[in-house]
């Protein structure tokens, strides 16, 4: 029996010629990855150790994203501990503010993580990368210490659930709303501790954006990672960022999955995860009246540019309605730069958006848009759970960037029909 492409990159970072399901096995690491809350803990392990070397400098990623620029003193501190440890052990990919980005979105754009990698993350969304053929997962910062020192993790092979999603998209339909409604038919714990695999003639023509949406989420399916198998928009995307050789690797046709599902795409409005949950979703038509206080369209999630471009064709022409807070966060310096070059700034400023600097900010409840108790959010990131962007008694919702900003031009969710005139 073959193997999938999960197992195919686990052995090979293994040394194996064969791993199975439910086996553990040590793997080689190819990044580590850090961020301001995640790292600070990670180094304080690393100096119990009483260390004095790291694994390889040119395979350990730092970036303050998740309260940079600091907010208080006690996010200062830590970034401020980030940095001397990056100088200390000399590490070539520290990212300081001004050149920085939502981590999630800066690495593949900057080619640090390629097809057939072993990527571990002190963040849970490190599974985005699976966007491009990588295996990827989060980690505690006990395990990340211990992969910086030795640039190796013990592992268990996941089992792996197949997903094939046929059909013809919808308007206003993207990656976004596939994983949401996949997730809203399996559970947030449907596909613990498992890979998830997404196939299918949908998934060939979604774009690499899409793409790192639906594995960025597949942690809230309780997945140890989503993995696209790469193909030709792989291979667009990663031409000319690559700055070191990679590996492809693909399922092979007679490899056991413990389970498919199908999903006949057609069929699939835009969705929105009501609050407490990421899998309580709905499709937009049987929304109802929901009014908003503040709308985020960004995040590692849906802050690449083509969630901005999507953002400005519904709001072009339209403004954000009394009393709406909206606020848009491009994920990477980059991608905020080239949103200048195609006035969708300028767009974004006519519909009375707040553009702020790259930064995980809202989404974890961190700045940049806290809500008050009985506010209510929609956004583009990926968790909605009680007090996840502020207030225990506030509500936040999930969409695509299409839905979040219909909603701020009518202050309740709505659709992008009910804006856009055709």
């Amino acid at each position: 029996m073959g193997m999938t492409i999960t197992e195919k990159i686990l052995a090979a970072h293994a040394g194996l010629e064969k791993v199975e399901a439910g086996e553990l096995i040590q793997a080689k690491i190819d990044i580590a990855l850090g961020n301001d809350i995640t790292i600070p803990l990670a180094i304080e392990e690393i100096e119990k150790t009483g260390a004095k070397e790291i694994f390889d400098r040119h395979k350990i990623v730092l970036v303050p994203d998740h309260f940079a620029p600091n907010k208080d003193i006690k996010s200062a501190e830590n970034c401020k501990r980030m940095k001397e440890f990056a100088q200390q052990h000399q590490i070539v990919h520290y990212f300081e503010v001004g050149e920085m980005g939502i981590e999630h979105a800066l690495l593949p754009d900057h080619g640090i993580v390629l097809p057939g990698d072993v990527v571990i993350g002190g963040d849970s969304h490190t599974c985005t990368y699976g966007g491009v053929g990588a295996f990827s997962t989060g980690v505690g910062s006990t395990d990340l210490a211990a992969a910086m020192l030795t640039g190796e993790l013990w592992f268990k092979v996941p089992e792996s659930m197949k997903f094939i999603y046929r059909g013809k998209l919808l308007k206003w339909v993207d990656g976004k709303d596939l994983i949401l409604y996949t997730i809203g038919d399996i559970g947030v714990d449907g596909a613990l501790y498992r890979a998830m695999e997404f196939t299918g003639y949908v998934v060939e023509k979604l774009s690499i954006s899409g793409r790192f949406t639906m594995a960025n989420m597949a942690i809230e399916a309780g997945a140890k990672n989503g993995i696209f198998q790469p193909d030709r928009v792989t291979e667009e995307y990663i031409q000319g960022r690559a700055s070191r050789p990679y590996r492809i690797f693909r399922s092979d046709p007679d490899t056991h999955y413990v389970e498919v599902r199908e999903y006949d795409v057609s069929k699939i409005e835009p969705q929105v995860a009501f609050p407490h949950l990421p899998s309580n979703t709905k499709p937009i038509s049987e929304v109802g009246d929901i009014s908003i206080d503040q709308v985020v369209i960004g995040s590692c999630t849906n802050g690449r540019l083509e969630d901005l471009r999507v953002a400005a064709e519904v709001l072009r022409g339209n403004r954000a309605a009394p009393y709406v807070r909206l606020i848009i966060i491009p994920a990477t310096q980059e991608i905020y730069r080239q949103a200048i070059r195609e006035g969708l700034v300028e767009i974004f400023l006519d519909a009375k958006a707040a553009i702020s600097t790259p930064t995980c900010g809202p989404c974890l409840g961190g700045y940049m848009g806290v809500l008050a108790k009985g506010e209510r959010a929609i956004a583009t990131t990926n968790r909605n759970f009680v007090g996840r962007m502020g207030h225990p008694e506030s509500e936040v919702y999930l969409s695509n960037p299409a839905v979040a900003a219909a909603s701020a031009v009518k202050g309740r969710i709505a659709s992008p029909e009910e804006v856009v005139r055709s």
